[in-house]
């Protein structure tokens, strides 16, 4: 007699687990979707991010090629004659 209640809650467990299996199918194609929602942002945050750490990197040496020039310009000036 137990061997019978026993098995019955079994059976009853796997037909529950098998249940629940099929219902949460809508869950991972969210799941899916806020995945590559995240990447799409993360992909765009990260070019934002390069793109402004190029344009410094271009502006200073823009700024240190004016410097030099500036200086070497001051060394090659010519004196009026005397």
């Amino acid at each position: 007699m137990n061997f019978r209640i026993l098995w019955a809650l079994v059976l009853a467990l796997l037909l529950s687990l098998g249940a629940f299996a099929q219902s949460d199918t809508g869950g991972l194609k969210q799941d899916t979707k806020d995945a590559a929602h995240d990447t799409a942002k993360a992909t765009k945050k990260a070019g934002r991010k390069i793109k402004r750490g190029t344009k410094k990197v271009v502006h200073k040496s823009a700024r240190a090629t004016r410097k030099a020039a500036d200086k070497v310009e001051d060394k090659t000036e010519t004196k009026p004659p005397q």
